[in-house]
């Protein structure tokens, strides 16, 4: 058990697999205070996203959440037919009721290992604006990205409803999110917690670039700096690494699919420790 709390990460829990539930069945805080952020993706389904984080928020300190796109889906067979904004309300009421922090709620302030630093779970999607680089509209990019077969399911299952399109639902969670950032106490560091990663470089690794048009929008691409991030935990790729953009850490902690796990070894373990003193040091040095 480690001496003190800290603050945990994963994302892309996937849980409709059953190697990849087992795993969140076992997963347990090192210290009783710890805190878990999890940067979306538990699961396409309501109830399994129920059933996952009332598990881990009966085990952790607090959990903070940032909804992924697979929570956004209305796919076939879930019980819970909403659609667009009223289903995301709906997973913010239900987390509402375990005791989970959402994108709706006040930001916390994490107290423990490399505290304080202000949480900041973010719900903002894309915009189709990490075009392919021979693209010039969101049109023509797409086109693209049929032509070869590399189509994000969102396409099918995620509705953006009441909004005309999921850019327009974009552009209202940006600016709004935009707001709330804006008036934090802006003494303390921030760590972003988000799905997608808010700058592009991260998807420059991608096997099928034509993907990374379904993975954020450039109207966050200075928002590490903008808002004071210590560390950018993101996910959505299914690629765990540590990066730094402008001496800023980010961390992408995806568990992802059993066949992409496996390739990394018998045993998943992408949970990362946070430590935002340590990541504010290291920018500091960075930029002087």
């Amino acid at each position: 058990m480690s001496v003190s709390p800290r603050l945990r990460a994963v994302s892309d829990l996937h849980i409709s697999y059953a190697e990849n539930r087992a795993f969140v069945q076992e997963l347990h805080p090192e210290h009783p205070g710890d805190w878990l952020l999890v940067a979306g993706d538990v699961a396409d389904r309501f109830a399994d996203i129920e059933w996952a984080l009332e598990l881990l928020s009966s085990r952790f300190a607090t959990v903070v959440w940032a909804p992924g796109n697979h929570e956004l889906w209305t796919p076939p067979g879930d019980p819970e037919h909403l659609r667009g904004e009223t289903r995301y309300r709906e997973l913010v009421a239900m987390c509402q009721r375990l005791g989970v922090v959402t994108p709706e709620d006040p930001y916390p302030v994490w107290d423990g290992e490399g505290g304080p630093a202000t949480i900041a779970p973010l719900f903002v999607l894309y915009d189709y604006t990490f075009r392919v680089p021979q693209a010039s509209t969101k049109q023509e990019s797409l086109d693209i990205a049929y032509a070869a077969g590399v189509v994000c399911t969102d396409e099918a299952l995620l509705h953006p409803d009441p909004y005309p399109s999921r850019e327009a639902w974009c552009d209202a969670r940006v600016t709004e999110t935009e707001r709330r950032l804006t008036e934090r106490d802006p003494d303390l560091p921030t760590v972003l917690v988000n799905h997608y990663p808010l700058v592009r470089e991260p998807t420059d690794i991608l096997w099928f670039p034509e993907f990374a048009q379904w993975c954020g929008t450039v109207r966050t691409r200075d928002w590490h700096l903008r808002f004071g991030a210590s560390t950018m935990v993101y996910g959505h790729l299914h690629i765990p690494r540590t990066t730094f953009y402008d001496g800023v850490r980010f961390e992408e902690v995806s568990l992802g699919y059993p066949r992409e796990w496996r390739r990394r070894g018998p045993t998943p373990n992408p949970v990362r420790t946070i430590n935002p003193a340590d990541d504010v040091r290291r920018r500091t040095s960075v930029t002087e």
